[in-house]
């Protein structure tokens, strides 16, 4: 059986097993719960931006818009199968980009037209052209337009410092995530490590645990007299006890009743003497009282109606109980005598004693059995813990750490050349928010000079040296603006192009889980497997296992063996059939041996003593005739009334001789009642009330023995027909709870192995950190915010290039300005004209007239 066991445990361990199956015994242990404890990585199985994934989320919104149509699924399938003519279905892959292509498109646009609007531009504002000529117009609306153009170009500003900021911001996110990089890579390898390192830990854990099955069951073999025998016991009380309990009942009721016998018999005895006594007592009163009334003076006339009414009276004083009638009991108190020196509650007592003494039989049977059965147990577990050096776990370990260690150096080996392409990239990126940042400076620095400086009252001629200065500087933003932003707007396409098709063809599918759809097409990877991942693992590619259920499940943290569907290799639900193998183990627990002698309930003479005194005859007694007896008064009158009135009367006559006799007898009469009528009357109280309650007990003796002897005689024929069937049952049971605690336990092992064991989340965690973090997180989310930020504030240069060359004319000091005249005196509207006065000239408002002030030098040089 050890060998069995141990097998058994061995199948489970090496290879792997499949879901838990409920428990064939029945039984749901408790305090028998195991649990694998869970190996702690270091490594989150989620990223968490922080606020900036707002702005990502932002981004990402924008591509879907720009590129709006779905994972180019059949694209990708045939490039992989080598399928895919760009010659031929060049259009598939121009509608798929359509949208990027546009937009890069007009990236291009602005990069070719920008530099070339930049050359043009000065070269006509050299010849006094496009706002060259250092001459402003004086209309109504030029205060208006300036406010205009002031404010939008503030505006602008302000949208283009919030893009430059996203910028530095996305830049500086970039390099500080990819600097964390050699954190990431170096957790999830100590995670993979880890999870190689704890499985054989797992399985010792797991081979420990048979201590616990083991122990439950030393401690219900050491305790079978309480569990097996007192079940037995707890199974037969219901069916024994109540009969034993009526017989004892019966027979403690039989002694109760020759106690009533005996006290009915004594109180019977002493009111026949006491009524004997009373009759004598009053017929002596009667006597005495006659003789009085024979007094010479009752024949006057006035006292003889009262002497005759007493003689009349006296006839009421004889007894009126005669209990002469009433039999003795001595001869049923005398049989009962006889019946009741059988003990029948010993007899009963005995019974009880047998049926106590199972659990106690129980132990001693079965004592060689469980020093056996303890032997197997703990041969058992010398062989189950000897498992673990079977295994080759180790060699198999040594070669995944391995390889995990050299996938580990060849990626710190790279590291220092990644973090170096990341410099360069950070520092260009810096370069272009700062040339961004640089234009914006001139355009603020501008609009600050130009506004503070600027007075309405000057003449354009007139201007100071601050608003001049304003002027320019927005001059010099425009000029910048041409120069860098061509620049800007190249790098911004390229990173819109990569990070843009980098989001769509790789980031998103990842998260949605199409880009595993793909892998797992039938006959993708090799033309001769329908599921790839099958082939390498089980060299059966017919087997449905994919990416992206191997995925999910270690996603979920499930166990290599739930994960790869290592039940294709080896079913163990089937070698872990709890019945197919712990059958020998039952029928070894079922034949205990254990025989209960059969207990005897009552024996031969408690049977003959029962029917004895069903017949004893105490029920047939003539309760009537004592219960009619004693209801009766013991006089045939009050004897205190007959007194009041004997006394009423005797009042009447006139003092004498008759008088004091007379009152005498009412004396004795009431002596008479109070020391004998009184205590005959209790004594009869006391006789009717202990035989209505014999009677009361005694009826339906005849019936209720035979009903008891019915069910003694059903009961003893239960335990002698199925008291072993009872035995072999309780048997069954207590041995189903023991192979319950090993049930549950093989239960537990193929749920830890299948579920916990060697469970793959860090393999999907290393996933994630590589595509998900590293790849998406930390370079394409902040390369696209890059992108979008600093090609917003590029975009917007443009119409800060108008509104700064369109603000400029109301700042800058002009050369020359616009001067009228008075109107003549015959009313005729005179017309500007230009004159040219010197720089210090002042011309009033009111006689303006067109004047050129330019030197000969100053007219030859214009600045732009």
């Amino acid at each position: 059986m050890a060998l069995l066991l141990g097998f058994l445990l061995l199948l489970g361990l090496c290879e792997d097993t499949v879901s838990e199956e409920p428990s064939s015994s029945g039984y749901r242990p408790d305090g028998l719960e195991f649990q694998l404890p869970p190996p702690s990585y270091q490594t989150s199985d989620s990223y968490d931006p922080g606020p900036t994934g707002f702005f990502f989320e932002i981004v990402r919104l924008f591509v879907q818009i720009v590129q709006p149509s779905a994972f180019p699924e059949d694209i990708l399938r045939k490039i992989i199968q080598k399928k895919f003519d760009l010659s031929k279905e060049y259009d598939k892959i121009i509608y798929y980009e359509i949208g990027i292509i546009i937009c890069a498109a007009l990236g291009l646009l602005f990069i070719i037209l920008m530099p070339l609007v930049g050359f043009f531009f000065c070269l006509c504002r050299c010849c006094n052209k496009c706002g060259g000529e250092m001459h402003q117009r004086q209309k109504k609306s030029g205060p208006f337009l300036k406010k205009y153009f002031t404010i939008s170009l503030l505006v602008i500003c302000v949208f283009i410092s919030i893009g430059i900021i996203y910028g530095f911001a996305a830049n500086q996110y970039m390099r500080t995530q990819v600097e964390e990089t050699r954190k990431l890579s170096e957790s999830n390898f100590n995670d993979l490590r880890t999870l190689l390192n704890v499985v054989p830990g797992q399985i010792d854990y797991i081979l420990d645990q048979f201590t616990h099955p083991k122990e439950k069951a030393f401690d219900d073999l050491d305790n079978i007299n309480s569990l097996l025998g007192g079940s037995i016991h707890e199974r037969l009380k219901p069916k024994v006890l109540p009969v034993l309990q009526d017989i004892k009942d019966f027979a403690e009721d039989m002694k109760t009743n020759r106690n009533r016998l005996v006290r009915v018999n004594t109180l019977l005895m002493d009111i026949k003497r006491s009524s004997a006594h009373l009759r004598a007592s009053l017929r002596d009163l009667k006597t005495s009282a006659e003789q009085t009334l024979l007094d010479p003076q009752c024949n006057s006339p006035v006292v003889a109606p009262t002497c005759y009414s007493i003689r009349q009276s006296l006839s009421n004083l004889d007894g009126s109980a005669d209990f002469d009638h009433l039999l003795s009991l001595d001869e049923h108190i005398t049989q009962l005598d006889g019946l009741l020196q059988t003990d029948l509650s010993g007899l009963v007592q005995k019974a009880n004693d047998s049926l106590s003494d199972i659990p106690g039989e129980v132990q001693n049977q079965t004592r060689d059995f469980i020093s056996e059965f303890k032997k197997t147990l703990n041969s058992i577990q010398s062989d189950v813990k000897n498992i673990s050096t079977k295994i080759p776990i180790q060699q198999t370990l040594s070669n995944f750490i391995r390889y995990v260690n050299n996938s580990e150096d060849n990626i710190l080996q790279y590291l220092p050349t990644v973090e170096e392409c990341e410099s360069y990239r950070w520092l260009a990126g810096l370069v272009v928010c700062c040339s961004l940042t640089l234009i914006l400076i001139f355009y603020l620095l501008g609009l600050l000079c130009g506004t503070l400086g600027y007075d309405q009252n000057a003449t354009p001629t007139r201007r100071g040296c601050v608003s001049n200065t304003g002027g320019l500087l927005l001059m010099v933003g425009v000029g910048f603006s041409f120069f860098f932003s061509w620049i800007v707007m190249t790098i911004v396409v390229l990173t819109f192009v990569t990070g843009g098709n980098v989001e769509k063809l790789v980031c998103e599918p990842y998260r949605n889980k199409k880009l595993f759809q793909v892998l797992d097409t039938p006959y993708l990877l090799n033309e001769d497997w329908k599921y790839y991942l099958s082939g390498i693992v089980f060299n059966k590619p017919d087997i449905n296992l994919t990416f992206e259920q191997v995925y999910s499940d270690c996603k979920e943290n499930k166990g290599l063996y739930a994960a790869l569907k290592l039940d294709h290799i080896y079913n163990v639900s089937e070698q872990l059939n709890i019945t197919k193998h712990t059958g020998d183990i039952n029928s070894n627990l079922e034949n205990m041996n254990i025989r209960i002698e059969d207990i005897e309930l009552l024996d031969k003479t408690g049977r003959k003593n029962l029917m004895d005194l069903r017949s004893s005859g105490i029920d047939n007694i003539d309760y009537a005739a004592y219960l009619n007896a004693t209801k009766r008064s013991p006089t045939r009158v009050n004897l205190m009334s007959f007194a009041n009135n004997l006394r009423r009367k005797a009042n009447q006559l006139p003092s004498g001789h008759l008088k004091t006799s007379l009152k005498s007898h009412v004396d004795t009469l009431i002596n008479i009642h109070q020391n004998q009528v009184i205590p005959l009357q209790n004594s009869m109280s006391a006789l009717h009330g202990q035989m209505k309650g014999l009677h009361d007990r005694t009826s339906g003796l005849k019936v209720r023995v035979s009903i008891m002897i019915f069910f003694l005689n059903s009961t003893q024929d239960f335990l002698t027909s199925q008291l072993s069937e009872v035995v072999v049952e309780e048997s069954k049971q207590f041995g189903s709870k023991i192979i319950s605690y090993f049930e549950r336990y093989l239960q537990w092992v193929k749920m830890a192995i299948t579920q916990q064991f060697a469970a793959c989340k860090p393999a999907a965690t290393a996933l994630d950190s590589a595509i998900n973090v590293f790849l998406c997180s930390y370079i394409v989310d902040p390369l696209n915010l890059f992108w979008f930020s600093v090609g917003k504030a590029t975009t917007l240069l443009l119409p800060a290039v108008i509104f700064a060359v369109k603000l400029a004319k109301y700042f800058r000091r002009m050369y020359s300005e616009d001067v009228y005249e008075d109107e003549p005196v015959n009313k005729v509207q005179s017309k500007p004209r230009v004159q040219t006065v010197p720089m210090v000239q002042t011309v009033p408002m009111k006689n303006m007239r067109h004047a050129n002030t330019r030197s000969p030098v100053e007219q030859g040089t214009q600045t732009i």
